[in-house]
C-alpha cells in the first residue's frame, strides 16, 4: 500500500507540473502544433532516461524514491493518450502535415531525449551500458 500511495502523490505532481507546462506552452507558442504536449513528452523522456540510469546504476535513490519519480511523478507529466488525441484531431481535420510532423517530432524527440538522458545520467554517476 505504501509504493501505491508513493507512485499516487508522484502522479499527483506529475500531473500538476503537466498542466502547468502546457499552458505555458500554449500561451507562448499558440495553438497551431501540440508545443505543450511535446514539451512534456520530450521533457519527461530526458528525465525518465537519467532517472532510470541513475536509479539502477548508482545508490543516489531508493527504490521507493525512484518509483514515486519515475512510474509517478514521470508517469504522470507525460502524455501518450494527449499525444494520440490530438494526432486523431490533426488529422480529422486533414492537417496532414502537421499531423505527420506531430508523429516524428514526438517519436524522434522523445527517442533522442531518452538517449541524452541516459548518457547524462551515465556522466553523472557512470556505469551503464547499451545492451
Amino acid at each position: 500500500m505504501e509504493r501505491f500511495l508513493i507512485v499516487c502523490l508522484g502522479g499527483a505532481a506529475g500531473t500538476g507540473a503537466r498542466y502547468l507546462v502546457s499552458g505555458w506552452a500554449l500561451t507562448l507558442l499558440g495553438s497551431s502544433f501540440p508545443y505543450g504536449t511535446l514539451i512534456v513528452n520530450v521533457l519527461g523522456s530526458f528525465l525518465l532516461g537519467a532517472l532510470m540510469h541513475i536509479g539502477i546504476s548508482a545508490e543516489w535513490m531508493s527504490p521507493n524514491a525512484r518509483l514515486a519519480l519515475t512510474t509517478g511523478v514521470l508517469g504522470g507529466f507525460t502524455t501518450y493518450s494527449t499525444f494520440s488525441y490530438e494526432t486523431l484531431r490533426l488529422l480529422q481535420e486533414r492537417a496532414w502535415l502537421i499531423a505527420a510532423l506531430n508523429i516524428a517530432s514526438t517519436v524522434l524527440l522523445c527517442l533522442l531525449a531518452s538517449v541524452l538522458g541516459f548518457v547524462v545520467g551515465r556522466w553523472l554517476v557512470g556505469g551503464g551500458h547499451w545492451t
